[in-house]
């Protein structure tokens, strides 16, 4: 028996696919907002941009998504560190 049989229907596969973008997006967001804040290419940046890829890649792993879904992932991730990234900006514009 093949073990890469996808057990989830094909609409539930792409519900769980929307689930981990949404979390992508929103764990990068206060790690956008906190990188915004620090030098450019200090160790500080690196983390803030790189620590949701654990996390991203263990919902990934855990829930069956193949390989192909790590672009739409990535490109959630980096919606949020722009968005968190503006939101500092614009805090700070206010005051």
């Amino acid at each position: 028996m093949p073990t890469d049989v996808n057990i989830l229907s094909p609409s539930a596969s792409w519900l769980l696919m929307a689930w981990i973008g949404a979390a992508a997006l929103i764990i990068n967001l206060p790690l956008g907002y906190l990188r915004e804040g620090t030098r450019r290419l200090s160790p500080a940046w690196f983390v803030y941009i790189h620590l949701s890829v654990p996390v991203i890649a263990y919902l990934r792993i855990i829930n069956q998504v193949s390989t192909w879904a790590i672009p739409p992932f990535i490109a959630c991730a980096l919606i949020g560190q722009i968005a968190g990234g503006r939101m500092r900006r614009r805090m700070r514009a206010r005051t």
